[in-house]
């Protein structure tokens, strides 16, 4: 997670996660990511089932339940574990979590246990109803996914009226006083409608964006060829680039983020290099401190059915299951070789990544992306944009 904002525009200075000692638990949810612990952010998909049909889902949701999702019970179970282990954020995902009757309790019971609550959802489901209760629960944070205006994000997401319905689920978030962000794939087809999803935040006075790199897993492991080619990436970033400080320029902040491709940080930093070398050493603090690709170590998922992952794209590999061993006890458990690699991953990543010189502040990029390409987890992300003259020692 590269937060542009606070990077390029300054809204973020070393200093301030520095005066918090970096400690998770200490730390506002803005700084979360500079972290010297690096607590687990949980990602819970809390059912498989979902009222849409996306064609690059990772879930493979499906319109009806599934037999074998945690209950009420385990869901309790498992966040008394994960707030005793310091898991600064649950977030509850899916499929559509609001197709799950007890979200309210267990994202409430969440709350209680001191946790940060959030939601990942398409938001067409958050009716006024809807969003007073989880204004009422103490919801930190929705995040609504669009794909686009009216047309592609329809097409994207399967069903006819879900941009309508979702834009509805914003305004109502908006009016119970619930802090709500847009979440938003690039790929081919709608890398274009960067600019209209800036002028969407601006219009609808929307505080925060996070622009997601297409991962090749789920049903996007099918749309390798849909994603951006380097070139295209690079245009997609610095519109995003651009378009954030236009609006931080003209006094409307807002909170953008880029997130599953950690190639963006240094292309940033060499971006700010030529155009402000002052802030472009901050810039390259607050990336030391970040870390980069933090699958295995500071974000993790726990499947509907209790399965643990590494992240919510590395659905094919599962450490363990939280009915048979907490999640805690999964999580630090070295036994495992790829979750103690993944623990260190800078030490096995091979190709152009081991001798890359933004190592420190990537970790080499995302493993899953790399294994869907190659078939080995320790290789190249394909997704680097990086040319090997941006990535040699100079």
């Amino acid at each position: 997670m590269i937060g542009i904002s606070k990077l390029y525009c300054g809204t973020v200075e070393p200093s301030d996660a520095l005066r918090y000692s970096r400690s998770s638990s200490q730390l506002p949810s803005h700084l979360l990511q500079f972290s010297s612990d690096k607590k687990p952010v949980v990602v819970w998909n809390i059912t498989r089932q979902c009222n849409l049909k996306c064609v690059h889902c990772y879930a493979h949701a499906k319109s009806v339940p599934v037999e074998n999702e945690l209950s009420t019970s385990d869901g309790i179970k498992l966040i008394d574990d994960l707030a005793g282990f310091g898991a600064p954020v649950l977030l509850f995902s899916g499929g559509e979590p609001m197709m799950r009757k007890d979200l309210p309790e267990l994202a409430g019971y969440a709350v209680k246990k001191g946790m940060r609550a959030v939601i990942s959802t398409n938001g067409t489901l958050i009716t006024e109803q809807a969003a007073k209760m989880l204004k009422d629960i103490g919801l930190s944070y929705v995040g609504i996914s669009l794909d686009g205006m009216e047309e592609i994000n329809d097409r994207f997401r399967g069903v006819k009226g879900a941009f309508n319905d979702a834009i509805n689920g914003i305004k109502n978030c908006k009016a119970a006083g619930i802090k709500v962000g847009l979440r938003f794939t690039v790929n081919k087809y709608n890398f274009k409608e960067i600019p209209k999803i800036f002028n969407l935040l601006e219009d609808m006075e929307i505080p925060r964006v996070c622009f997601y790199h297409l991962v090749y897993a789920g049903r996007g492991s099918k749309l390798v060829e849909e994603d951006l080619s380097h070139n295209e990436t690079r245009e997609a970033v610095d519109t995003i680039i651009d378009h954030t400080k236009r609006l931080h320029d003209n006094g409307k902040q807002k909170e953008v983020l880029t997130v599953d491709n950690h190639s963006d940080g240094p292309y940033l930093y060499l971006r700010l290099l030529k155009e402000n070398p002052g802030r472009a050493g901050e810039v390259l603090e607050l990336l030391k401190m970040n870390e980069g690709n933090n699958s295995g170590r500071g974000i993790g998922c726990i499947s509907w059915n209790g399965d643990v992952h590494a992240d919510q794209f590395w659905r094919h590999y599962s450490f363990g299951n939280i009915k048979e061993r907490p999640f805690s006890e999964i999580w630090t458990d070295l036994s495992n070789p790829l979750m103690k690699k993944l623990k260190e991953k800078k030490k096995h990543v091979t190709g152009r990544c081991a001798g890359c010189r933004w190592i420190d502040i990537c970790a080499g990029n995302f493993r899953v992306r790399a294994e869907a390409i190659t078939g080995d987890v320790w290789a190249p992300d394909p997704a680097c944009y990086l040319t090997d003259e941006e990535i040699s020692y100079q």
